[in-house]
């Protein structure tokens, strides 16, 4: 796979997500911040440009799953993200709050962070089930209209919104406080490492906000990268296949 300083992140690991890999290794941000250039964004942390390019040289392009969503239609992924991503988000909630309970109960005075964990992670909470909520209730069915219009040559919804873009750009800002909220919570964790006194709880509780992560990451780079990109395009293609008409 060729990769140029000047490709884009997000666009890179759209094309070959084994490349998520490589600029996590170096920590950089390839959801929220998937729209600056591999070289903008080494730059920002004054990492050798040069050398994530050779890493990323020696990824093969792989056959599974992940190498498909760019071939994937928009109403496709939106039932993929809900199916996977949202409900994963949600059935993980009460789990990890249900540990880090027991946790901040049991340690709290020895690990004061927990504490600060928890905070942070009833944030995350309260703002992904707000996020999900409306995305599931505006954008994700406008998009599934879209589809349907384009499929059966029917004239594009009318929008509460306007253009799409519109929610779109909030979806993003949104995405970008989750991940902010995150990686407080992977500082306070030092990376999702129990301290040496840790119980069997503590253990499983950074396993799970690890996954945690792992996940928000994949789902905001389908969304980000992939689905909004498609979103855009389909509804331009739509306005000028009715104004030519």
């Amino acid at each position: 796979m060729l990769v140029q300083k000047e490709n884009k992140i997000g666009e890179t690991v759209a094309k070959n997500f084994r490349a998520s890999k490589v600029f996590e290794s170096y920590g950089l941000d390839f959801c929220c911040g998937g729209k600056k250039s591999i070289e903008a964004a080494c730059s920002e942390k004054k990492i050798d440009t040069g050398k994530v390019l050779a890493d990323l040289a020696m990824i093969q392009d792989i056959n599974d799953i992940n190498a498909h969503y760019q071939n994937w239609e928009p109403d496709f992924l939106v039932e993929y993200i809900i199916n996977n991503h949202h409900t994963y988000v949600t059935n993980s909630i009460s789990t990890i709050e249900h540990h880090l309970q027991k946790v901040v109960n049991a340690h709290g005075e020895r690990h004061p962070e927990t504490a600060q964990v928890q905070v942070c992670f009833t944030d995350l909470k309260n703002e992904l089930l707000d996020h999900m909520a409306k995305e599931e209730k505006m954008l994700f069915p406008y998009i599934k209209k879209m589809c349907f219009a384009l499929k059966n040559t029917l004239e594009i919804p009318a929008a509460p919104f306007g253009t799409v873009e519109n929610p779109i750009k909030m979806m993003e800002a949104e995405h970008d406080n989750a991940g902010i909220v995150m990686k407080e919570i992977s500082t306070l964790t030092d990376s999702y490492t129990p301290p040496a006194d840790a119980c069997a709880t503590f253990r499983v509780l950074y396993n799970e906000l690890q996954e945690f992560e792992n996940d928000l990451h994949m789902h905001v780079h389908l969304e980000n990268n992939i689905l909004f990109p498609k979103a855009l395009l389909l509804e331009k293609k739509m306005n000028q296949i009715f104004e030519t008409l």
